[in-house]
């Protein structure tokens, strides 16, 4: 019997990370809904936090040694809008990137799993 891969390597691994995150906070920025949350932002490094997360998040091999979630976005008080804009940018990137409906779905419900502690509920 053939173990399944994870999302991480079923996605194409960092180098599908690392685009998509590329591509993913230049919507961010673009809008003005979220965009101000990154004004004193050094997005450099919030992409790297962000890309070493979403590789865990998706099943890589390493392990993640940033702040939980309630905890990095416990000052920022985030509402469900800005919650869905991002998730709204996620999608349109792998959409982007031609990632399968299947795969995008997989990542949707990682990120909604977030929810909760993303907006402190």
């Amino acid at each position: 019997m053939k173990v399944k891969s994870s999302l991480f390597e079923r996605i194409g691994g960092m180098a599908a990370v690392d685009a998509a995150v590329d591509i993913f906070y230049t919507k961010v920025l673009a809008d003005e809904r979220i965009a101000h949350f990154f004004k004193n932002t050094d997005m450099k490094a919030q992409a790297g936090k962000q890309k070493a997360f979403l590789a865990y998040a998706f099943g890589a091999p390493l392990a993640y040694t940033g702040k939980d979630m309630r905890h990095a976005h416990a000052h920022m008080q985030l509402t469900n809008e800005h919650f869905m804009a991002v998730a709204e940018h996620l999608v349109a990137t792998l959409q982007e990137l031609q990632v399968t409906h299947e795969l995008i779905d997989e990542v949707a419900e990682i990120a909604m799993s977030t929810k909760d502690d993303v907006l402190n509920n």
